[in-house]
């Protein structure tokens, strides 16, 4: 008998969510075989079988919140294996030796033990609370069920928690609230309404995204690139450039170096706030927000200074080939030092990109339209026109500096041939 545990999946997770067992209890598995998959903040991991054997018992269930090596099932093998292949004997089993029942008892109490500290505040608030929230109530003693939350799924923040032990007597009152405005969302009759709970990763980019604009002196300035001599290289060497990389000329790979070049101009967007300390990075790793099932997801271009046009497209390529299967690791999502987002792919003209924290600088990419542009006083000129948008933190970036960086892009995307000059 062996035990099937949670993996360790990197310092900052402590814990997944059982996203779906591929296998049943008396299934038969060879080595190498997916057992479930497991939902964390950050990605979805594959847990598989460590040798032949068959699944003896699945201790918890789909859905179910599960910490770094907690036992969750267990696995017969060798001997112990075939007999638990044989539908025949495992029917008789339970008729034949009534006394060994109790003998499986034991392995229910794992639901009471788990049970056991929800009157030490881990019941329905419990599932309910971030990592960081049920490490608080647990330093200070208090029952999360206790706990209000004005987060509309009534997730739990340590802030709740803070708020809750300065307060005590306001969230007894308050807890009620949400309880009751939970049905208000569904009790029109005649009215069809479906409730769902948040997947992990969806509910984490929530948290991040407010805790972002919560924490950040968040501005936004805005500019127009003309696309003309990009669409027009594009279309002159496409062909050729397909032909020797393997690989399509997009634009994501322009505005990458032209990002790199505004960042060794402006380096305090490539920074970091630590305390009362800016750390800046000497090192450009772009991140490049995708689009995934489960939600936005940013992987990481390591060295994007060092990169050709072609690296370039093909790592995008590939990182966004995984994001959207949910088989990018850890280590290519962490790190970054500045976001690219394309909100153009969706046929956005115009938004406000929220900073990736703890980065203090994004850039929004738009889509392309024809507009009528002034090319001088005399004539005009329908020219493929995109908005750009930089979002910055500016407890560190001064709004001139923002909007110089951006004019710096502008200028980089508009005479292309810049772009490879930049050392």
């Amino acid at each position: 008998m062996s035990d099937i545990t949670v993996p360790a999946m990197g310092e900052s997770i402590t814990e997944g969510t059982i996203f779906k067992w591929h296998v049943e209890e008396g299934q038969a598995v060879s080595q190498g075989d997916v057992l479930l998959e497991l939902e964390t903040d950050k990605v979805n991991l594959e847990i598989s079988a460590e040798e032949d054997g068959v699944v003896e018992k699945i201790l918890r269930k789909d859905g179910d919140t599960v910490q770094i090596g907690e036992v969750i099932g267990r696995m017969g093998t060798g001997g112990d294996a075939k007999p638990a292949s044989a539908p025949a004997a495992k029917e008789e089993a339970p008729q034949a030796q009534r006394p060994s029942a109790p003998a499986a008892a034991p392995a229910q109490p794992a639901a009471p033990a788990a049970a056991e500290p929800a009157r030490s505040g881990e019941g329905e608030g419990y599932l309910a609370a971030s990592p960081a929230a049920r490490k608080l109530a647990r330093e200070q003693g208090i029952d999360l069920d206790q706990v209000s939350s004005r987060d509309p799924k009534g997730r739990i923040y340590p802030d709740n928690v803070k708020n809750h032990a300065e307060a005590p007597a306001a969230p007894q009152a308050a807890a009620p609230a949400p309880q009751a405005a939970a049905p208000a969302a569904v009790s029109q009759p005649g009215k069809p309404a479906e409730r769902t709970r948040m997947s992990r990763r969806r509910a984490t980019i929530a948290k991040r995204l407010v805790e972002a604009q919560r924490t950040a002196a968040m501005l936004t300035t805005f500019n127009e690139v003309d696309m003309t001599a990009i669409m027009d290289i594009r279309k002159r060497r496409k062909d050729a450039f397909k032909e020797k990389h393997d690989i399509g000329l997009g634009f994501m790979s322009f505005f990458t170096k032209a990002v790199v070049g505004a960042l060794k101009k402006f380096p305090h967007l490539n920074a970091e706030i630590d305390g009362e300390d800016i750390i800046v990075k000497k090192y450009y790793d772009i991140g490049i927000a995708v689009s995934a099932k489960e939600g936005l997801v940013v992987p990481v271009v390591r060295d994007a200074d060092r990169l050709s046009f072609a690296d370039i497209e093909r790592e995008i390529a590939t990182l966004a080939g995984k994001a959207r299967s949910n088989t990018l690791a850890l280590s290519e999502l962490q790190g970054g030092t500045f976001t690219i987002t394309n909100g153009g792919t969706f046929g956005s003209l115009l938004s406000t990109p929220i900073l990736n924290a703890p980065q203090v600088g994004i850039l929004g990419m738009h889509n392309i339209q024809l507009r009528p542009v002034a090319i001088d006083a005399e004539r005009m000129e329908n020219r493929p026109m995109m908005y750009i948008a930089l979002s910055y933190d500016h407890r560190i970036v001064d709004g001139a500096d923002a909007v110089r960086f951006l004019v710096t892009i502008k200028e980089m995307l508009e005479d292309p041939e810049s772009l490879l000059l930049e050392g």
